[in-house]
């Protein structure tokens, strides 16, 4: 092994210009050359290099590796790197992983992986999420490919995708503007009543509205910025939570605050500089010093549109529902687009694309003005 300074001109835009380099030998005998990604420096190539060699010393010298190794070798590795969503969702897999846990790498095959999809085609999930498992246990061999010189070819040449032409796709539940008067109508927390607010009339995700801070409420300009998320982890009975960046880059955003939640949220300000002790503007919009919980907002909007008599709709299909309000009264879709925090128009078009059906018409009539 060997560490390398990159030519400049192959250097990373955050300067990272420090490699190792080796060669491994995969199963068939045949040896290969391995070059790290980038460090910024040599220390850091150095000790990314030591990592290998002793995670090489385990695994490729002893060809005893399973599955379940290599799916722990790449959590370790992920663990500092990503966020803690994206760790919940690797744990949240595990328990559809396991009839390959035991399976040594070296004997992976077309057998193991047809008597596992039979396995998973039995679970009693939706065909998107059976193909997320899927793709996530072909990065997990990708990673032993790059790392360890496993050869998965048989087993990952034959990996298709599960389709089910008899799946009912679930329609999207919304309130129209009618409907959420009268759940609104009957909150009598002001807390409460901005937070349901603000997720029908901002769209904001549950997490993005949880961690809202005063700080981030322009009254003057009449803005709210959207900079961060809440993400809860463990159970119910013993959550805590996480402050991370929101969904995507394009998730940041600042937005208008309609006048009717501007007016709200300024009552409510002035109710928690009267009620909480210690007060400081650092503090969450709807909790205090700590966030409110996803089971007392979902509890409590549970028992809100019984009380109203409306039908239930999850916390997130308050998003929907401001989608479907923005599109149907005519709101450009760049511009719903950007309000959501979408990454791309083509996110908006395919989730609300069923939204836009009404909108054929008005196209049909501007070519009939024409004639």
């Amino acid at each position: 092994m060997a560490t390398r300074l990159l030519e400049q001109y192959k250097w990373t835009k955050d300067k990272r210009k420090w490699v190792f380099y080796t060669w491994v030998t995969s199963l068939d005998g045949k040896r290969k050359k391995y070059t790290s990604k980038a460090y910024h420096t040599k220390k850091e190539a150095l000790e990314a290099e030591r990592e290998f060699v002793s995670k090489i010393t385990i695994y490729t010298e002893d060809k005893g590796m399973t599955f379940k190794d290599l799916y722990l070798s790449y959590y370790d590795y992920q663990e500092d790197k990503v966020k803690a969503t994206t760790l919940k969702t690797y744990r949240d897999r595990i328990k559809y992983m396991q009839l390959l846990d035991k399976i040594k790498l070296k004997d992976l095959n077309v057998t193991h992986y047809e008597l596992w999809r039979r396995e998973l085609s039995k679970a009693n999930i939706k065909d998107s999420t059976k193909n997320d498992i899927q793709k996530f246990i072909k990065i997990v061999l990708n990673w032993g490919t790059k790392m360890y010189g496993f050869d998965f070819r048989l087993f990952y040449n034959k990996i298709t995708r599960f389709s089910n032409p008899n799946e009912i796709k679930k329609e999207m539940d919304f309130y129209t503007f009618e409907e959420f008067k009268q759940f609104i109508s009957v909150e009598k927390d002001i807390k409460f009543k901005c937070l349901y607010e603000t997720l029908y009339y901002c769209g904001l995700r549950r997490g993005e509205a949880r961690a809202l801070t005063w700080n981030d409420i322009n009254f003057e300009d009449r803005l709210l910025r959207v900079n961060k998320n809440i993400t809860t982890i463990g159970s119910e009975s013993s959550p805590y939570f996480s402050i991370t960046t929101p969904k995507t880059k394009s998730s940041i955003r600042t937005i208008p605050i309609p006048e009717i939640l501007l007016n709200d949220l300024k009552t409510l300000l002035e109710c928690d500089k009267n009620d909480i002790y210690g007060f400081e503007n650092n503090y969450y919009v709807f909790g205090n010093d700590k966030p409110i919980t996803n089971s007392k907002t979902r509890c409590h909007k549970n028992s809100l549109c019984k009380k109203a008599g409306v039908k239930q709709i999850r916390l997130h299909d308050f998003r929907h529902s401001c989608a479907s309000l923005l599109i149907n009264n005519g709101a450009n879709i760049t511009m719903v687009s950007k309000y959501l925090g979408h990454s791309k128009i083509d996110e908006t078009l395919n989730t609300y694309s069923h939204m836009f059906k009404n909108k054929l018409n008005d196209v049909v009539e501007t070519i009939n003005k024409l004639s």
